[in-house]
């Protein structure tokens, strides 16, 4: 326990909001659009699975324009 006593959630706690925003976004996005590039189940799991990142690039590489 000692552990999280040692976090700084100061820094922490805004990343976490920032990650739930980004992945809540990028699944809404997924759902709603007709298309993706390639299938909508390998983006869902890029946006679920690769933290932070995944819906970065599901937004910059997955969305067809």
């Amino acid at each position: 326990m000692e552990i999280l006593e040692s976090i700084n959630w100061a820094i922490l706690a805004p990343v976490v909001i920032i990650q739930l925003i980004l992945m809540a976004v990028a699944i809404i996005d997924l759902v709603k659009i007709e298309k993706a590039n390639g299938p909508k189940w390998v983006w869902a799991l890029v946006i679920l699975f690769i933290n932070l990142l995944g819906p970065i690039i599901y937004f910059i590489f997955g969305r067809r324009s």
